[in-house]
């Protein structure tokens, strides 16, 4: 028997740019602490195309695990937290390890075309985002839990 859908408010995009530009503020110090392995390359070689190439999808990949790891364990990234936002699954379930990857990659076609699948969100009867759609997971607005 298939679950019910979870319903609940859909996460609007201000919300959703403000938690990435706070997950940007982590995401840069983690960037520089993955480079430090990179030192080891000589100087000469990081002007090499290849060698640049590499250290950019090496970088994405350690964002890609940043955001992954927290959507897994919990549903939110920092930034998700400051801004009272989850993800889940369309059940309401968490997301897995296989949505979180998909939802990276969609994130980046989403950013690539000039911000096109972002936007998408302020059409979409659902204010889904092309990441949301693709993935099937979904950003909640988690309201203050007044009973603290």
């Amino acid at each position: 028997m298939p679950s019910k859908p979870i319903i609940g408010p859909t996460v609007g995009l201000l919300r959703r740019l403000g938690a990435i530009a706070y997950d940007s503020l982590l995401l840069i110090p983690l960037w520089m602490l993955a480079e430090v392995p990179l030192l080891a390359i000589p100087e000469a070689a990081h002007h090499w195309p290849l060698t640049r190439h590499l250290i950019q999808v090496y970088l994405l990949i350690v964002a890609c695990g940043f955001f992954s790891w927290f959507w897994c364990h919990g549903g939110q990234t920092l930034g998700m937290r400051a801004w009272r936002i989850k993800l889940v699954s369309p059940d309401g379930s968490a997301v897995s390890p296989k949505q979180a990857i998909i939802r990276c990659g969609a994130a980046i076609l989403s950013w690539t075309f000039l911000g096109l699948g972002y936007l998408w969100s302020l059409v979409d009867q659902n204010g889904l985002t092309w990441h949301d759609r693709i993935s099937k997971t979904r950003l909640l607005f988690m309201p203050k839990d007044r009973s603290k």
